[in-house]
């Protein structure tokens, strides 16, 4: 979400966590939510633990493991785990990351590590003289270290990125993606557009280059690219009104991202999307998911926005606060149980 408002076809597999032969009727391999917090308070950086931010606690994860999701996308902020371009992570924030992250694959789950940055480095833009490409790819390259050797760990390389051309970001994310393989690791990698990687706008250039045209050719030597998208449905596809354009806007926003990752043989990610409690939403939010399904030699999965304790009376909400589910969980549970998902 922007930022304020608050992610026969393929024979190859990426070692466990990876890729997988799919056809349309198959199940979705990756289903879940953002479990929110740790990127909280960007303004204050580090900031303190349970304070201005907090990581997910065991209660949450088990919530939505017991509700057929198997995938956490899990925000954070890079500039608390790596304090300064080019220093090794920082470790007692590693060691919180790394709490959230074992009990989660301990259960079972796939975890999607996102800097929830918005190709940013303390406000300044990756591919700058003040924050190179290559910052961002020794970051990575440290992170995939550490992490390479838990196959459900998926590395998502930067949220929401914008306010760069579509160029420069492409530059970036292959040298991230070349500086995480160089380590060895196979595990899913995440590629987004810029322009809030919106799947409404992937194919549309604005003074420039599309995202579609841009990292169309865009390789991963360990198999097909996996490209985050993000959709949400309201007005101006921003995530900060709880309205819906109408039911059938999720499905027909998807379409033509749809389109051009088979056409270009790729993957594609849906990493955030989420919508407010009315009966067009949800009818909405339904067929959106139902596309994705429809579209399983494409499509991977989904995590939507948003869970964790700190939201209050967000409408997108999907924390409980009781014992009965949101109305738009009731939606996602619908979608996501399925036993013969892989």
């Amino acid at each position: 979400m922007r930022a304020n408002c608050k992610q026969l076809f393929i024979a190859t597999m990426l070692a466990g966590a990876s890729v997988m032969t799919s056809a349309a009727s198959d199940p979705l391999r990756y289903v879940g939510v953002n479990l929110a917090g740790a990127e909280f308070q960007g303004s204050r950086i580090p900031g303190k633990a349970n304070t201005d931010y907090v990581y997910p606690n065991k209660k949450d994860v088990d919530y939505f493991i017991d509700r057929g999701m198997n995938t956490f996308r899990l925000p954070f902020r890079w500039e608390r785990l790596q304090r300064n371009l080019g220093w090794d992570l920082e470790g007692d924030e590693l060691a919180r990351l790394d709490d959230a992250v074992a009990y989660m694959t301990g259960r079972g789950a796939y975890v999607v590590l996102d800097p929830h940055n918005y190709a940013r480095y303390f406000g300044k833009v990756v591919g700058s003289k003040e924050v190179p490409s290559s910052a961002l790819a020794d970051f990575w390259g440290k992170l995939a270290t550490h992490y390479k050797s838990n196959e459900k760990v998926i590395f998502g390389l930067m949220n929401e990125p914008h306010g760069l051309p579509a160029d420069d970001w492409r530059n970036a994310a292959e040298a991230s993606l070349n500086a995480i393989r160089a380590t060895g690791a196979q595990n899913v990698v995440l590629v987004p557009g810029t322009a809030w990687t919106g799947a409404h706008s992937w194919l549309a250039g604005k003074g420039g280059r599309s995202n579609g045209d841009a990292l169309k050719s865009l390789s991963d030597p360990t198999g097909p690219v996996v490209f985050e998208a993000h959709q949400y449905l309201d007005d101006d596809f921003s995530g900060t009104k709880d309205n819906c354009q109408s039911e059938d806007i999720g499905a027909e926003k998807l379409k033509a991202f749809t389109g051009w990752l088979r056409e270009n043989k790729h993957r594609g990610f849906l990493g955030e999307f989420g919508v407010g409690r009315s009966p067009v939403c949800l009818e909405a939010l339904g067929r959106m998911l139902q596309y994705m399904s429809d579209n399983s030699d494409v499509w991977l999965g989904w995590t939507y926005w948003a869970a964790g304790p700190w939201w209050g009376n967000y409408p997108f909400s999907v924390q409980p606060t009781s014992e009965e589910d949101k109305p738009q969980m009731k939606v996602l549970i619908e979608h996501a149980k399925d036993p013969t998902r892989p």
